[in-house]
C-alpha cells in the first residue's frame, strides 16, 4: 500500500498548479517534477493548458497534482497542511519566508517557543502560500 498527498487546484487556483510545483521544487532540496500530463483538447474537466495529472517530489516525498475547471464548491483548506520538520533553523526560516511572502499569509508567526507552547519543538510557524496550500514548520531538537 502507498498513500500519496493529492493536490487539486480549482476555482481561483485552477491554472496555477504548474507554477506552484515549479516553485516548490525550486525551494526544497532533493525535489523534482516527475511527470505532467495535460488534458487533451475537448476533454472534460480541463483544457490543454491545465494539468490532468502530475507527479512531483519535495525532499524525496511524492505528491500528485491535478487541475479542474469545473465549478467545485471547495478548494484548499488550512485544516489540512503540509508539515515540515527540520533540525536546521536557517532552513525553516528561509522556507517559511519564501512560502508566506508574495501573496501568502502568516497564520502563526514563526517564532521560538522555549516553553514548548505548541508541544512540537523549539520553533514553530504556520503559513499559507499564494496558491492556498497551508504549511507548518517545526524546528526539531
Amino acid at each position: 500500500m502507498k498513500i500519496t498527498t493529492f493536490l487539486t487546484f480549482v476555482g481561483e487556483q485552477c491554472g496555477k498548479a504548474e507554477e506552484a510545483i515549479n516553485f516548490y521544487t525550486s525551494i526544497f532540496p532533493n525535489s523534482e517534477i516527475k511527470s505532467i500530463t495535460n488534458y487533451a483538447d475537448g476533454e472534460p474537466g480541463g483544457t490543454p493548458t491545465l494539468i490532468k495529472h502530475g507527479v512531483f517530489t519535495l525532499n524525496g516525498t511524492e505528491y500528485m497534482v491535478s487541475e479542474s475547471n469545473y465549478n467545485h464548491a471547495w478548494s484548499f483548506s488550512p485544516g489540512v497542511s503540509l508539515f515540515v520538520d527540520s533540525s536546521s533553523e536557517s532552513e525553516i526560516d528561509s522556507l517559511f519566508q519564501k512560502l508566506s511572502s508574495k501573496g501568502g499569509q502568516i497564520m502563526v508567526p514563526l517564532d521560538n517557543y522555549e516553553s514548548g507552547d505548541y508541544g512540537f519543538g523549539k520553533k514553530f510557524g504556520w503559513c499559507e502560500d499564494k496558491y492556498g496550500i497551508s504549511w507548518q514548520f517545526n524546528l526539531t531538537e
